[in-house]
């Protein structure tokens, strides 16, 4: 999408976007990519969305979403990585903020997918979106996540969101639960390989995202912290590409 103009970038977007007059400001939003490796090939976890849904039907997504301001709040067993933090803080995201952030691509994964990421062990809240983590003997952790791409969606939409992508591997779950997170908004949960996800439904920006992963992975298989970060947003009317 890198250098696409604001009608081309349209053009790709609606099917996946309602378009027209929305918020100026788009919101803080999480995405987790969630990944696993068997037999020297990298899959990754996609859910698809309900096909009554007004934002992106039937398209295969990472589980995310808004990111909640009580999710800053939450206690964590471990943090962030230093690195990953402070790319995580630039610019005008405080480090609190920051936080909230990434504790929301976790909410957004219990919710979705029904995969606790922490440690286990006791943990107590009153944030309601965490009761799951309570139950289930959670204690949620940052360490484990990397910060792989950012994109803020075009203007001219409903909705708009600042989206920070993190990356975690499947090992970081703690619990999954067979029956699938309290939320109702992906009705199919599928583990596909990079490529096969890429050819998949899934929204342009999605398909952008993964190709960055792919990349990234072929020369870090281990997603070292700290990399430099893509970033996509609209300036002057093109859709471009920056680094972090």
């Amino acid at each position: 999408m890198d250098g696409m103009t604001r009608s081309e970038v349209d053009r790709a977007d609606a099917k996946d976007f309602a378009l027209g007059a929305g918020p100026l400001r788009p919101r803080d939003a999480a995405t987790l990519i969630l990944l696993d490796r068997e037999d020297g090939e990298t899959r990754v976890l996609l859910g698809r969305r309900h096909a009554r849904h007004a934002f992106m039907p039937g398209k295969f997504v990472f589980p995310g979403g808004r990111t909640d301001p009580d999710d800053a709040r939450v206690p964590v067993s471990e943090g962030l990585h230093p690195s990953d933090a402070a790319k995580l803080s630039a610019g005008r995201t405080t480090p609190a903020r920051a936080r909230a952030i990434a504790l929301s691509a976790i909410r957004e994964t219990y919710e979705e997918a029904g995969l606790l990421i922490g440690r286990r062990t006791s943990f107590e809240t009153t944030k309601a979106g965490w009761r799951g983590f309570v139950e289930h003997g959670v204690a949620p952790s940052l360490s484990g996540l990397r910060y792989v791409a950012r994109a803020i969606t075009p203007p001219g939409r409903v909705r708009r969101f600042d989206t920070r992508f993190l990356a975690a591997w499947r090992h970081d779950v703690a619990v999954e639960l067979a029956q699938g997170g309290p939320a109702e908004e992906l009705e199919e949960l599928a583990w596909m390989p990079i490529e096969e996800a890429i050819e998949a439904d899934v929204p342009a920006i999605t398909r952008t995202i993964l190709g960055e992963l792919r990349e990234r992975l072929a020369a870090d298989p281990l997603l070292v912290p700290g990399a430099p970060i893509p970033f996509y947003r609209m300036v002057r009317g093109r859709f471009v590409r920056h680094v972090l």
